[in-house]
Order: C-alpha cells, then structure tokens, then sequence
C-alpha cells in the first residue's frame, strides 16, 4: 500500500512540472510573434509616406508644364499688317497735282459781287467769285477786304473755313466767301461803307472795287470784321462765325 502511494505521487508530480514546462513556452512564444509584428508595421508606414511625396512631386512637375504652354499667345501681333490702308491717300496726291497744274485765278479772270444774308440788322454779306473766262482757274486762300480808307489792314480770316482741297473753277462756276460786318450790336464803333476793295491770292497788286449790297450800304465794325476762304459752296458749320 505505501509503495503504490508513493508511485501515483510520483506521477503526480511529473504531471505538474510538465504544465509548467508547456506554460513556459507557450508565454515565450507570444512575446516574439508580437516583436515581429512591429517592424512589418514601421516598413508599410514609411513606403506610404514616400509614396505621397512622388505623387506630389508629379503634380507640381504637370503643372509646371502647362503653364508654360500659354506664352503661344503672342502670335496675335501679326494685325499690325493693316497699316497697308495707308496707300489710300495717293488719290488724294493724284487730285492735288492737277489742281496745282491749273493756273491762279487773277482779277481779270473773275467777277466778285457782293450780298445781304438775311436779317436785320445785317450782320455779314456773302462774296461770290465767278469764273468769266473759258477755262479753268484755280482760287486759293481768302479775299483779302479792306472797308475803310482809314484802316489799311486786311480783315482777319478764320482759319476754321479753309477747305480741305483746293478750289478749281470751271468756267463759269462760283465760289463763296463768307464775311462778318459787325455783331449787330447799337452800342458799336460801325462805320457806313458804300463800296470796298477786295485782292485776291496771286494777283495781290490788282485791287477789285466791289459794291455793297443794299441802296444804303452797310455799317462795318473794323475791329469786329472777318473773312472766311474761297470754297466751293457756303458750310454750316466752318462758315459761321
């Protein structure tokens, strides 16, 4: 009896240091599969990060490159060609070369007359220059008027009334020039007038006396008196002064 005892002791004894031992290694075991697992993690980590740095290193490059693309743009200079329409004005070269070829007209060659513009109290009076010959001539400038014996001096022109081209008459054909008399005030220094001189560009030492309009004459203010140019035909506008 006390030997069997002793047998099942032994047995139980062996049974315990053998779950000990088999507790052991299963707690060793746990302790490396986590250690493991640490550098796994690390690594995918690091290859993540890397990976989004490309990526925007690729992006930043597209962009680069396409902004660079737009500087084609510059090509729309080439309307500067339109500068050709220049080319139009030797019509007008063509037009004043043959004005300049036909001769000034000169007092022998024309008839100046004198007339009232309408209202009272008249204020200007309009000059008419006819052709008398059979062939052309060319009026240039202004009449150069003188009113009064006591003023020497040519009535001012006004610049605005030049034409833009110069004044060729046929024969037979007129021109016009506006004159300014006073303004039309009772307060002014008028003068009566009955009969003035008018020259013309060109001919200047042949004095044409002209007759005034109306059986009175007219009342002329010297320091109020202008003249307009020869032109083809009376302009609203350039002509009112």
């Amino acid at each position: 009896m006390n030997t069997a005892r002793h047998h099942s002791a032994l047995l139980a004894l062996a049974g315990t240091a053998l779950a000990l031992s088999l507790t052991a290694c299963q707690e060793g075991s746990g302790v490396d599969s986590s250690s493991a697992a640490t550098p796994a993690a690390t690594v995918a980590s690091s290859s993540k990060g890397a990976g989004a740095t490309a990526a925007t290193g690729a992006d930043a490059s597209d962009a680069a490159g396409s902004a660079g693309s737009t500087g084609s743009k510059g090509s729309a200079g080439s309307k500067g060609s339109t500068g050709s329409a220049g080319s139009a004005g030797s019509a007008g070269g063509n037009s004043g070369q043959a004005a300049a070829s036909t001769p000034v007209c000169t007092a022998r060659d024309i008839r100046v007359t004198a007339a009232a513009q309408d209202g009272t109290p008249t204020t200007h009076i309009v000059l008419t220059a006819k052709n008398t010959t059979g062939h052309s001539c060319r009026l240039t400038g202004f009449p150069h008027v003188q009113f009064l014996e006591s003023h020497k001096q040519d009535v001012p022109a006004v610049a605005k009334s030049r034409p833009a081209a110069p004044v060729v008459l046929a024969a037979g054909a007129p021109a016009y020039a506006l004159v300014k008399l006073s303004d039309g005030g009772v307060d002014e220094d008028n003068e009566p007038v009955s009969a003035f001189s008018v020259t013309l560009e060109g001919d200047d030492s042949t004095v044409i006396a002209v007759t005034a309009p109306g059986g009175e004459g007219i009342a002329v203010d010297p320091a109020k008196a202008l003249t307009g140019y020869w032109t083809p035909e009376l302009r609203n506008g350039a002509d009112d002064f």
